[in-house]
């Protein structure tokens, strides 16, 4: 088995740009050179996410394809959070010298794929040594002549809707720690809709686009959690956020999921992270059909659910203690 510091650094960049290579009209100079040099026809959105071995993946419970392709979901998802469609991703990867180099090729196959899945390139990146694994994702998009759609744009009677169900990811890794923790292995068998959305969620990223071009007046993604999310809104809009629980689409076979765990699935699609479902508010009139009402926002400022501040329910803390 070979590993990093078997081949070094330069092969293994070379691998990684031979991989990446596309022919698109808007890429002057893609990946390979010191830099990429690509053109667009207006503003240009840019976003970094960063997930970390052990805090934010971990190799025993998905693929190091899956990986690389979640890297890519979660950053891609504020571009579309903006209204935008993504074009291309840079990519840094750090890890331990003696890290296999099958494991670092497959985590960069699935950052190819997922950004070939969303019509873009990978335009670069670096590969540094590290005490742990770390992937970089920088996402690059264009708003294709829409405005940007910012967090602080929500106004009163304005109703809030979500692009997608909610809850799998949360769900997921409720299966995978019970299990660890001496659960029934069998769940895993039970519960693949859950485990899938954990270890790759797939929201539907052109629902952005096509929000703004249908007057969304706020937007982001639910990375966090629905209700870290509209504590954000609220805070940015200044505005009163109510939204109804029984009105929160979940993932197909989360309710079963809480049976077997005894949790409540509720608390998993209003506080569960990493759905990247794209949380939006419109004019009451403009609300595009495939997306689902959950609330509406009024004068004053808050995130309520039920009617109830959500302090009860948090979601994703970056900096808490696992």
């Amino acid at each position: 088995m070979q590993t990093v510091s078997d081949i070094g650094e330069r092969r293994l960049i070379a691998m990684f740009t031979e991989a990446a290579t596309s022919a698109d009209d808007d890429v002057v100079i893609g990946s390979g050179d010191d830099a990429a040099v690509f053109t667009a026809d207006g503003p240009v959105v840019v976003s970094t996410d960063t997930a970390v071995a052990g805090r934010h993946f971990r190799f025993d419970w998905s693929t190091p394809t899956e990986i690389g392709a979640r890297a890519v979901v979660q950053s891609a998802a504020d571009i579309a959070a903006m209204g935008g469609r993504l074009t291309g991703t840079t990519v840094s990867l750090g890890c331990p010298p003696e890290t296999p180099v099958d494991r670092l090729l497959a985590i960069n196959a699935g950052i190819v794929e997922q950004t070939h899945a969303y019509g873009a390139r990978v335009l670069g990146g670096d590969l540094v040594s590290s005490p742990t694994t770390v992937i970089t994702v920088t996402s690059i998009g264009v708003l294709d002549g829409v405005a940007p759609v910012t967090l602080s744009g929500v106004g009163v009677g304005d109703v809030l809707a979500v692009s997608g169900p909610l809850g799998g990811a949360a769900g997921g890794l409720a299966v995978l720690s019970a299990v660890e923790h001496g659960a029934d292995p069998a769940l895993h068998d039970r519960h693949p809709v859950a485990l899938a959305a954990y270890r790759l969620p797939q929201p539907d990223l052109g629902a952005g686009p096509r929000a703004a071009r249908a007057g969304a007046t706020a937007m982001t993604d639910v990375s966090d959690g629905l209700v870290e999310e509209l504590v954000t809104l609220s805070a940015s809009s200044r505005m009163r956020l109510d939204v109804e629980s029984a009105s929160v689409p979940r993932v197909d076979g989360l309710d079963a999921v809480g049976d077997d765990l005894a949790v409540d699935p509720v608390r998993w699609a209003l506080g569960g992270g990493e759905d990247h479902v794209l949380l939006a508010a419109f004019p009451a009139d403009a609300v595009p059909a495939d997306w689902t009402r959950i609330g509406v926002a009024s004068a004053g400022v808050g995130a309520f659910v039920d009617g109830e501040p959500v302090g009860s329910i948090r979601g994703w803390q970056s900096f808490t203690q696992t």
